[in-house]
C-alpha cells in the first residue's frame, strides 16, 4: 500500500500515486491495492516490468533501466516505452498471478 521505496519514487518524479517494480513485487504509495487492480492499463504496464526482471535478472533490469533512464530520459527510456506499449496488450497477464 505505502511502500517506503514507491514514496521515493513519487517524491524523485513528482507525483501523488506510484507503483514501481522491485523484482517480481509491484510496491504501491499513495493508491490501495484494490485502486491498482481496478486500472487494468496500470496493472499491465507494471507487470511488464515484473516480466523485463524474468528477462533480464536484477541487475541486468537496474543496470539497463539506470544506464537507459540517463541517457535517454524516464519517457524514452525502452523499458518504459515497452510498459506503456503493454498497457493495452491484453495477453500481458497471461501466466501472472496476483496474490
Amino acid at each position: 500500500m505505502n511502500s517506503g521505496l514507491a514514496r521515493i519514487a513519487a517524491m524523485v518524479m513528482g507525483v501523488q500515486e506510484v507503483a514501481m517494480v522491485l523484482g517480481r513485487t509491484i510496491h504501491l504509495h499513495g493508491a490501495s491495492r484494490f485502486e491498482f487492480l481496478s486500472d487494468i492499463a496500470w496493472v499491465r504496464h507494471e507487470v511488464c516490468h515484473v516480466k523485463q526482471y524474468r528477462q533480464y535478472g536484477m541487475i541486468g533490469f537496474l543496470a539497463r533501466y539506470l544506464y537507459q533512464s540517463m541517457r535517454k530520459g524516464y519517457y524514452q527510456n525502452p523499458l518504459e516505452v515497452a510498459a506503456r506499449k503493454a498497457e493495452a496488450d491484453p495477453g500481458m497477464l497471461e501466466g501472472i498471478e496476483i496474490i
